[in-house]
């Protein structure tokens, strides 16, 4: 699509014109974005972007993620990457941020742990050129300890219910009939604070989760409200598409 067309898009977001052109500069600059020519019916080809490959495989995998589609049954293996050490503190704290975002875990510095191999583990290594040993394993021990050793479960318990919380008061402020583009931000905000839990929530098996476990109930409550504002959402951006 076109500039204009993602400036119309974010405005109900309140999202400024110069802030969206930056956005996409850095955005191309990182390889998610690529200038392309839109054809145009009346008028010559315009200037617009498109997704790149890399863009196409991270929004796949996110929304598989975001949207909980992907749920199997867990085999009781643990995936676990042994990569050398990394003298450069950048290097270190880019692998340990996007290692999180696929849901693994430290077990030390240089050895991370999760609860089932990542599809983007490759290119994330290649794309920083680290050297690691990646092998599948059964523990041997109390899978609930390594849990608790592993990651902050209270703090990701506490993190959903503050998420309900908000979701809840923003989703019932919205009032019957809303015009297609205040629901349409409604849903945005609603899925983009919903999709902060990727860099949180390894998306661990059910059988290793406490009892009354915050994010299933947070999960309920998401995934029937942006279903219901979908259709409006949906409107609004055909809309304003070229």
């Amino acid at each position: 699509m076109s500039v204009a067309a993602l400036v119309r898009l974010l405005a109900p977001l309140e999202i400024a014109s110069p802030a969206v052109r930056t956005a996409v500069s850095r955005m191309v600059r990182q390889g998610w974005l690529t200038p392309i020519r839109l054809t145009h019916p009346s008028g010559p080809p315009l200037p617009g972007y498109a997704l790149t490959p890399k863009a196409v495989r991270r929004l796949d995998e996110a929304a598989l993620r975001i949207y909980r589609v992907d749920a199997v049954k867990w085999d009781c293996r643990w995936h676990l990457v042994v990569f050398d050490p990394i003298r450069e503190r950048s290097r270190r704290e880019r692998l340990r941020s996007a290692l999180g975002y696929l849901g693994y875990a430290p077990l030390s510095e240089t050895t991370w742990i999760g609860p089932r191999p990542s599809p983007e583990l490759d290119s994330l290594l290649m794309g920083e050129q680290v050297r690691a040993v990646r092998f599948e394993s059964v523990l041997d021990g109390d899978p609930r300890a390594l849990v608790s050793r592993a990651w902050d479960l209270d703090a990701i318990g506490r993190a959903y219910e503050h998420w309900l919380t908000e979701a809840v008061a923003m989703v019932d402020a919205l009032p019957a009939g809303a015009p297609d583009d205040r629901v349409f931000a409604v849903r945005s905000r609603l899925v983009n604070g919903w999709r902060n839990f990727l860099f949180q929530d390894p998306g661990l098996p059910p059988e290793l989760l406490p009892a009354g476990w915050p994010g299933a109930k947070a999960a309920v409550y998401f995934e029937e409200e942006a279903s219901r504002l979908l259709p409006a959402a949906s409107a609004f951006v055909d809309a304003n598409l070229p």
